[in-house]
């Protein structure tokens, strides 16, 4: 598999050694220096892309990719308001995308069982439920991606909650949700790849389901899976086709 990498930070050098680990080569990386002046035609021979660069230019990423015929994973969060438009876009044009807010197989599993959890406490109304995530300080994008997905599988299976709002801890802009808000707290400390708890409380006690990343290899290695997932399939795909947990 020939991989054309967008983003060259921390995680584009992760995929990097997780691509070559698993046999295949980066035959191409876009970062920030040659990015305004890419041409398809710049591009060696290539299977498919994986983009985790930047909120500020994933959209250019993808919509460059829909139209070269180059089969996409994308990692990168901060674009989901523009999902449908990007879905529809795919379908019509017969191409290939896959995206996700976390390729971690841990996480993807935490996804289903939050699901599953929501809908068993969707009946007891004397529990309120919150999602707190933290990350390192160098993340551009509050809540995480991760934290909106986690919070959408709540909101699709527990009936008390209408919406998600977000409070961005040691900001100004102190949020203050009603009842039928889930709130997800944000937090940047150095150095912490990423950690996210699902708390649901009383007034007698409290359950919390979380999960804590080590280091960003899981990130990687699922992106690199992902891809090889995708490859030689057409259509719009979610990190989440990739697992069945119902069999």
């Amino acid at each position: 598999m020939k991989v054309i990498l967008f983003g060259y930070g921390k995680m584009g050098q992760l995929i990097e050694k997780f691509v070559q680990k698993r046999g295949h080569q980066v035959v191409y990386i876009i970062d920030e220096n040659n990015r305004s002046t890419l041409k398809v035609e710049d591009l060696p021979d290539y299977d498919i892309a994986i983009d985790f660069s930047t909120p500020q230019g994933i959209l250019d990423n993808i919509h460059f990719c829909l139209d070269h015929n180059i089969p996409l994973v994308i990692g990168t969060t901060g674009w989901y308001e523009q999902l449908e438009e990007i879905e529809k876009k795919c379908l019509e044009n017969d191409q290939s995308l896959l995206w996700g807010s976390n390729f971690s197989i841990g996480v993807n599993i935490f996804f289903h069982i939050n699901k599953v959890l929501a809908k068993v406490m969707s009946p007891y109304k004397q529990y309120d439920v919150q999602v707190e995530e933290i990350h390192h300080t160098q993340k551009l994008d509050a809540p995480s991606g991760t934290a909106i997905s986690i919070a959408e599988g709540i909101l699709e299976n527990l009936d008390s909650k209408k919406q998600w709002v977000n409070h961005l801890v040691d900001m100004e802009d102190n949020v203050i949700p009603k009842k039928e808000d889930l709130l997800i707290e944000s937090l940047r400390i150095d150095d912490v790849p990423g950690t996210h708890t699902v708390l649901y409380s009383s007034e007698v006690d409290q359950l919390e389901f979380k999960h804590t990343a080590h280091s960003r290899d899981g990130f990687a290695l699922g992106a690199v899976i992902a891809a090889e997932w995708l490859l030689g399939k057409k259509g719009f795909y979610s990190v989440t086709d990739i697992f069945d947990f119902n069999n």
